[in-house]
């Protein structure tokens, strides 16, 4: 693969009070023949998330149309899974109804978050979202006890598949806590109730590493299914303040969807010499548009320098 950076589209300037900085995990959705919705969380003045969303011309991606003024889904309710942020990871559509997927986050006293997933529908063509539930539809379990992080959700015939990132430990690291994380699956036959078999997908490949944020195509390919995968990996040690350890993209091609061959060497995409992805590659979410693949990222900083695109040569 060989993909080729269109660059920066869109970075918060605080304009309307609760985006005041970051632009989390660009989710795309294509909204019509004429544009692409693309959703992502962004941060008030006191660091919390809401999501929201701006539009781009479908034939020039580059192009805004439009820019939400306000959260299409905001903070939860005091004393929810969700009362302190949310960030969307996943959304699908199902009939005349949008699911969104996203990451609800509560600060915790030991370690420095705690995530699940909760999901919102929007009956309004991406609009607006509302809960159907005030709690959480993944959380932490007895046999998953630390974390539970973004994930990517797709109906494949009557099932619903789900990738979603998972904790197995909390390593302290230069006298701080990080989480060691990666890659797990689920199914379920309604999109809300979860089965989770502790089914590892994209597992490190050392000691210190994590592979999150999943994003997934099933595509057909000579008349076989065929599944790929692109994913954030970096290191645990020192991606804060090192670029050789911060985000990269992966990738990963399966048969089923559940067992899977990581081939990163194969990506195509690296940071750039300079300019807003001259540090890392995060959050990759790639989608089929008018049958060109093109990717939509982060930059440096999670997202602090905005979200930009790349197609795939």
């Amino acid at each position: 693969m060989n993909w080729i950076k269109k660059g920066l589209i869109y970075c918060p300037s605080g304009q309307h009070g609760f985006d005041v900085s970051h632009c989390h995990k660009p989710t795309p959705l294509i909204l019509d023949d004429k544009t692409v919705r693309v959703y992502f969380g962004v941060r008030d003045s006191s660091v919390k998330s809401r999501t929201t969303f701006v539009d781009l011309d479908i034939n020039d991606l580059s192009k805004v149309v439009y820019v939400h003024d306000k959260p299409t889904l905001d903070l939860g309710k005091i004393g929810t899974f969700d009362d302190s942020g949310n960030n969307v990871c996943s959304v699908v559509r199902f009939g005349e109804l949008i699911y969104m997927y996203f990451i609800g986050w509560n600060p915790s006293t030991t370690v420095h978050t705690r995530n699940s997933i909760g999901m919102a529908i929007s009956k309004d063509n991406g609009l607006t979202f509302e809960r159907p539930y005030d709690g959480s539809i993944l959380d932490r379990t007895k046999d998953e006890p630390y974390y539970t992080g973004a994930v990517d959700v797709i109906k494949d015939g009557d099932i619903w598949k789900m990738w979603y990132t998972s904790g197995s430990e909390w390593k302290i690291l230069n006298g701080k806590p990080e989480i060691y994380y990666h890659i797990k699956y689920a199914t379920s036959e309604n999109g809300i109730d979860w089965r989770r078999d502790n089914i590892s997908c994209i597992k490190p490949k050392t000691d210190l590493e994590a592979t999150a944020r999943p994003s997934v195509l099933k595509e057909i390919v000579d008349g076989k299914a065929i599944y790929r995968m692109w994913y954030s990996r970096r290191d645990l040690l020192d991606f804060r303040i090192d670029k050789k350890h911060d985000y990269r993209a992966g990738y990963a091609e399966s048969s089923d969807g559940i067992n899977w061959n990581r081939m990163d060497e194969q990506v195509g995409i690296d940071v750039s010499s300079e300019g807003w992805d001259s540090n890392a590659i995060a959050y990759p979410y790639v989608i089929r548009i008018k049958n060109q693949l093109i990717m939509f990222y982060n930059g440096n900083g999670f997202g602090k320098t905005g979200f930009g695109y790349a197609i795939l040569e």
